[in-house]
């Protein structure tokens, strides 16, 4: 009898070093997942699980972009973060965006929307300043702890979309873009590798999605990841007011590729349809 004990005792024991060591594995296989699984209603909320705060950036002491606000989650205790900066675009400012910037970062993010050196900047421009304000959050921000420098993205709204598609040319590292209703005059993205998700509207009569979204899609190669994903009914300007659907896939992709979180993906594979969406295209499965 003592011996079965000793036999059942050592199984347990065994059983439960495996169990360890398998927790273990799949923690160590993606160590920036952040926050507890996902559902339909918490990607759909306002606000994540994460509590978040903000610091204004001025100016006067960047360079390269002009200024902004930074949001951030306030715990540390899941380690760092990977970070997003988001443009506005032609003749806006930063406010013009401002919703998304709490909402992704109470979804596990460093957030900073950004203002432009002028008002009028052109895509390739705000392209850099999209790359400079990354680079202001990595090495000289106050929250520069937080953030994963291997794990950043870009987005922006029109020009600043198109801007977004021009960042993630000049630095194929980024981990993910997602260009908004995007305008640029450059129609072929075929050297772009970075992971792209492009948001437009059905009815956009400043950056028609036949001339801009769709074509910027279809220009980047198969072999990258990509995704087009057509608002039903939306206008130019659907990302100046919050929007659900736009927000959801927005954090469905970010967490998919910058955090390499692939609990997300069953929100974009297989390609997700509804009222609120017209079209949509992509290289599910992703790899």
């Amino acid at each position: 009898m003592r011996r079965t004990l000793r036999i059942l005792c050592g199984l347990v024991m065994a059983g439960s070093v495996l169990v360890g060591t398998a927790t273990t594995a799949q923690a160590q296989e993606n160590p920036y997942e952040r926050g507890p699984d996902p559902t339909e209603d918490s990607i759909e909320d306002s606000r994540g699980p994460f509590a978040v705060a903000d610091t204004s950036v001025s100016r006067l002491v960047v360079s390269g972009f002009g200024g902004g606000t930074i949001y951030y989650p306030i715990s540390t205790a899941e380690g760092s973060y990977g970070a997003v900066a988001i443009s506005p675009g032609f003749t806006a400012d930063q406010s013009s965006i401002a919703w998304i910037g709490p909402r992704l970062a109470s979804q596990g993010f460093v957030v900073i929307t950004i203002d432009t050196l002028s008002r009028f900047d052109q895509p390739d421009s705000r392209g850099d300043q999209l790359l400079a304000a990354l680079d202001y959050l990595t090495e000289r921000s106050s929250v520069r702890d937080r953030i994963d420098a291997s794990r950043l993205a870009v987005s922006g709204h029109s020009m600043g979309g198109g801007g977004s598609l021009e960042a993630s040319s000049s630095r194929p590292s980024l981990q993910a873009a997602v260009p908004l209703a995007p305008w640029n005059l450059d129609k072929s993205w075929s050297e772009i590798r970075v992971p792209t998700f492009v948001i437009g509207g059905e009815n956009d009569s400043v950056a028609s999605v036949n001339t801009h979204a769709i074509p910027f899609y279809n220009s980047i190669p198969s072999s990258s990841e990509k995704a087009y994903m057509e608002l039903n009914g939306a206008s130019h300007f659907f990302p100046q007011t919050p929007n659900t659907t736009m927000a959801k896939y927005m954090i469905s992709w970010l967490k998919r590729f910058v955090d390499n979180d692939t609990r997300y993906e069953q929100f974009l594979c297989p390609a997700p349809s509804g009222l609120a969406i017209e079209d949509y295209r992509d290289t599910c499965p992703h790899a």
